[in-house]
């Protein structure tokens, strides 16, 4: 398997939170939405059929740990978790925290308005409060 490297636009438009010995574990740097993404830590990946046994079993557990805490720690309406691929090829998995309010709602929240960067209190503010719901999850990188 190829070496594991985080693809650039992951890392430029996500914050590290931590990460499971097999996720990278991103906020979406976007105060519009409580959004985390894993990111499978395995070269050359791009679709979640690609995974071994062992790691699609591990990714799929982790994805639904990720969507219950989350949803649970923000009140959600609705989780939106989804895998798409379209503009960054190597596979993350994205979880939405979506409201009925939400400048989205009811729809995607891909391509909707401008993408609204965290400032610094609301940046530690966010990664705190993500960092207690998946404390359980990640294991370093906070």
């Amino acid at each position: 398997m190829k070496d594991f490297h985080l693809d650039a636009r992951l890392e430029g438009d996500t914050i590290a939170l931590g990460e499971s010995p097999l996720c990278l574990y991103r906020l979406m740097d976007d105060a519009r939405w409580p959004w985390v993404i894993l990111v499978p830590k395995r070269g050359g990946v791009t679709e979640i059929h690609d995974l071994d046994d062992a790691d699609h079993d591990a990714l799929c557990r982790e994805s639904r740990t990720v969507a219950r805490a989350m949803a649970a720690a923000f009140a959600a309406d609705a989780m939106n978790v989804a895998k798409l691929g379209n503009v960054v090829a190597q596979l993350h998995l994205h979880h939405v925290v979506r409201h009925r309010n939400d400048p989205a709602w009811p729809g995607p929240v891909w391509g909707v308005g401008q993408r609204v960067p965290y400032d610094d209190r609301e940046r530690a503010e966010i990664a705190a409060r993500l960092s207690r719901c998946l404390d359980f999850l990640v294991v370093s990188g906070r």
